[in-house]
């Protein structure tokens, strides 16, 4: 590991609350397609399968800031702990229904149950927030290290999942997704000492997140971003089977996530300057960008290579949306706010993966990666248009004793390289955004 990991992962306790969080993300990737592959193998049918991987998407986006929210009023051990015993025993009963046929709509129900697992990657990062506040290049190498196990994550999780449900018994995924989230979640909320201190009831009850404007604009963005992640996972599944060979869809899509993976890991390294509005337009930018090519391929080699060079915008634009969140939103409402972004990631991939199968059925799966396309385009105008809501970094944030301040305004935030202590200018430790 290279000296500035080293060094993130030295402090005490940030290695066992990473991997920690490691294993609660985990059914991440795993539980939805667990239970399609679950339904499927069952049943038969397929339709049902997708119907209730789409409400469990769904589920998750609408619980998941919620949850989060309870977080940052009071604290992780007393919210994440009920949420996830409420989550896993859903799970259980909806695997017990599957096998046993129960009616269609109580599988849906006991779905959205599931839906309540907790944005354990938000949690994660709330960690190396507090750990690190006034350090912005650990954090920043803290937010990379995150983004490649995010990418890790969901390389191993569908394998695992698809593997464990053909190969052994149909509910072994969605069951090994609740095992790993349990004993994650458990192990991660039993590390107090790195546990950051909840807001309690006189922030808590301030409002939402999304007051912030700069946080709407990356919300927005990210649901762009998420249509063009799930519509590409479906083509590119779809494109495999047209040529004969489905099977290799997975390396295709492995490929992608490698990329990302590569340039988050040499993000991490480096210490970027100027502003880190900037930074997520330009990557933006470039991930739009990277859509082009897939429009002109004609096999998997060519789409494997144009996979890969379209990941490698992923992870370090991922890594400044972070950054810029913890700019835009008080401390008070950090995890919330982190939330929020995933979930409208979550929204924007439920989006993308039905219109791309409607276009895939419709025209093709070559025609299919005109949604990536548009969802790039979209994502870019998006970012355009909010970048100066971004830049200027505007947002009032509550002291403690009721007022409020500006933020500081472009270079001079902790995260656009000023390692000094003193960029705060002057605001309370609840009010630090950067």
């Amino acid at each position: 590991m290279s000296s500035p990991y080293r060094a993130i992962f030295a402090a005490p306790g940030a290695r066992a609350f990473s991997t920690a969080g490691l294993l609660a993300r985990m059914p991440l990737s795993m539980m939805g397609i667990g239970i399609v592959t679950m339904i499927s193998e069952i049943t038969g049918e397929y339709g049902l399968a997708g119907a209730l991987s789409a409400a469990l998407a769904l589920a998750t986006a609408a619980m998941g800031p919620q949850v989060s929210r309870l977080v940052d009023r009071y604290g992780q051990r007393r919210v994440l702990r009920p949420a996830t015993l409420f989550s896993v025993a859903a799970t259980a009963c909806l695997l017990l229904g599957a096998r046993l046929r129960w009616p269609h709509w109580t599988l849906f129900v006991l779905v959205l149950g599931v839906g309540a697992v907790p944005s354990v990657g938000a949690m994660v990062r709330a960690r190396w927030a507090a750990l690190y506040r006034d350090s912005p290049h650990h954090l920043h190498t803290a937010y990379s290290a995150e983004s490649v196990i995010d990418e890790l994550v969901f390389i191993a999780g569908p394998v695992l999942a698809i593997g464990l449900s053909t190969g052994w018994f149909p509910e072994a995924g969605p069951f090994l997704a609740g095992v790993f989230l349990l004993l994650g979640v458990f192990w991660l909320t039993a590390q107090r000492a790195t546990e950051p201190p909840p807001s309690g009831t006189a922030h808590g009850g301030g409002g939402s997140a999304l007051r912030s404007g700069g946080l709407r604009v990356l919300v927005g963005t990210s649901v762009a971003l998420g249509a063009l992640f799930g519509s590409i996972e479906v083509v590119t599944v779809a494109f495999a089977e047209e040529l004969g060979h489905k099977a290799l869809s997975s390396v295709v899509l492995a490929v992608w996530a490698l990329g990302s993976c590569i340039a988050g890991t040499v993000f991490g390294l480096l210490r970027p300057k100027g502003e880190p509005a900037r930074r997520w337009l330009v990557g933006v930018c470039v991930m739009a960008v990277s859509m082009i090519p897939l429009q002109l391929v004609g096999n998997l080699p060519s789409l494997t290579v144009a996979l890969f060079f379209a990941g490698l915008a992923i992870a370090p634009t991922m890594v400044t949306t972070m950054a810029l969140v913890e700019r835009h939103v008080p401390r008070a409402n950090l995890t919330e706010g982190m939330t929020w972004t995933s979930t409208g990631m979550a929204v924007g991939a439920a989006l993308g993966s039905s219109l791309a199968g409607a276009v895939v059925d419709a025209s093709g799966a070559g025609t299919g990666y005109a949604v990536p396309g548009v969802a790039g385009a979209l994502a870019a105008v998006g970012a355009f248009l909010g970048y100066r809501r971004l830049r200027s970094a505007r947002e009032r944030v509550p002291r403690r004793t009721g007022t409020s301040v500006p933020l500081p305004r472009g270079g001079s935030g902790a995260h656009d390289g000023d390692t000094s202590k003193g960029t705060n200018h002057g605001v309370g430790e609840d009010e630090r955004v950067a």
